[in-house]
C-alpha cells in the first residue's frame, strides 16, 4: 500500500520506535520525537507492497516479519514486552484457529490501531498453522466486518477500504448500532460462531473480559475473542511504529481514538504549546489553529480517549 494514499500514513523507522531502557512508561523528552521527525516522510512499509497478493503470500509475508521481531537481538524493555504480548496473542489466536474453522470466524475491523494489530498478528497466525495451505482454504475470504460511525470522517474510510484491499479482507459493512450491526452480520453469515475483536483493558466495558468471552445476555449470540486485550496503549504503537505498519494518517494528527466526526477530537494531552519570552506556556498554531503531536507520542493509557466525547 503506497504511502500516498488518502488516509493512510506509514509507520515510522524501527530506530525511532525502539526505545532505551529508561523509556518505560513516563512522559520524559526521550519519548518524543521533533515535530521535525514526526513530519518526516518513512520509508515505505516493508510489510505491505505495493501490488496487492494472494492471500497466502500476505499471511507468509506478515509471519516472516513478524517471526524476524520476535527474533530479534539486543531488544530494550519495551521491545522485550511487546515480543511477550505479540507471542501471548499469538496463542490466544492458535487457540480459536484450534477451535473454529475460518468460515467459523470473523474479525471486528474498524481500521483503527488496536484492530490492526490484531489483523497483522492474526493473518500471521494463519501462516503458521497452516490455515491456508491446502487449495481449498487459501480461497476462502478472511471474514471482517466493519462498524460504521454514523458520521463517520473521510481518512477512515479512505484507510478501511484500502487496508482491506492490501490485505485481502472480505468486508461487510453495517451503519447502524453495534447490537443491531452484529445481529444482521450474524444473519447474513449465519457460519460465522466467533469474532476477533480488538478492545483493550483499558476500554470502555473492557476492565473484566478475558481472551474469550460470549456476549452479553440480550445481545446476538457468538464468541468474543480479545487477544490485544492485555496490551499498553504504548505497547500498540511500539508494534506498529517497529515492524512499520502503514496505519489511519488521523493518529498523525493527534487523534488517539477513532470514533465519528461529532464525537472525536485531536488529544488535548498532545496539543502542542511553546514558552513564551515571558515564560508563559502558549499554544503552538498551524495555519490559526492549535497543532497537535501525533498519536504515538502518548505515553498514559488512560489518557487515550480524552479527545473523545463518550
Amino acid at each position: 500500500m503506497p504511502d500516498s494514499r488518502a488516509g493512510c500514513s506509514s509507520g515510522a523507522s524501527a530506530d525511532s520506535a525502539s526505545c532505551n531502557d529508561h523509556d518505560r512508561y513516563d512522559s520524559s523528552a526521550a519519548v518524543a520525537t521533533s515535530a521535525a521527525a514526526a513530519a518526516a516522510v518513512a520509508p515505505p512499509s516493508p510489510l505491505v507492497p505495493n501490488a496487492p497478493l494472494p492471500l497466502p503470500d500476505i499471511c507468509a509475508r506478515l509471519h516472516q516479519h513478524v517471526s524476524d521481531f520476535l527474533a530479534e537481538a539486543d531488544a530494550s524493555d519495551r521491545l522485550k514486552r511487546v515480543r511477550h504480548q505479540t507471542r501471548v496473542s499469538l496463542g490466544v489466536i492458535e487457540q480459536a484457529l484450534d477451535k473454529y474453522t475460518l468460515p467459523e470466524l470473523s474479525l471486528s475491523y474498524n481500521g483503527g490501531k488496536d484492530c490492526l494489530v490484531l489483523l497483522v498478528l492474526y493473518l500471521s497466525a494463519l501462516h503458521s498453522k497452516g490455515v491456508l495451505a491446502s487449495p481449498a482454504t487459501s480461497r476462502q475470504p478472511i471474514q471482517c466486518v466493519y462498524i460504521q460511525a454514523p458520521d463517520p470522517f473521510p481518512e477512515v474510510e479512505n484507510f478501511v477500504k484500502s487496508s482491506a484491499q492490501a490485505y485481502s479482507l472480505s468486508l461487510a459493512t453495517y451503519a447502524k448500532s453495534m447490537k443491531a450491526a452484529f445481529a444482521d452480520y450474524l444473519a447474513d453469515k449465519p457460519r460465522v460462531k466467533a469474532i476477533f475483536v480488538g478492545t483493550r483493558r483499558t476500554d470502555p466495558h473492557g476492565e473484566f473480559l478475558t481472551h474469550f468471552d460470549p456476549t452479553d445476555h440480550g445481545w446476538p449470540d457468538f464468541m468474543r475473542i480479545h487477544p490485544v486485550i492485555d496490551w499498553h496503549y504504548v505497547e500498540i504503537w511500539t508494534f506498529i511504529r517497529h515492524l512499520r505498519i502503514p496505519y489511519c494518517s488521523l493518529y498523525d494528527r493527534g487523534y488517539t481514538s477513532l470514533g465519528g466526526m461529532s464525537d472525536t477530537h485531536p488529544n488535548p494531552a498532545l496539543r502542542r504549546v511553546t514558552v513564551s519570552s515571558r515564560d508563559n506556556l502558549e499554544d503552538s498554531t498551524a495555519g490559526g489553529n492549535p497543532s497537535y503531536r501525533p498519536a504515538y507520542e502518548l505515553i498514559e493509557d488512560l489518557e487515550e480517549r480524552l479527545g473523545r466525547d463518550k
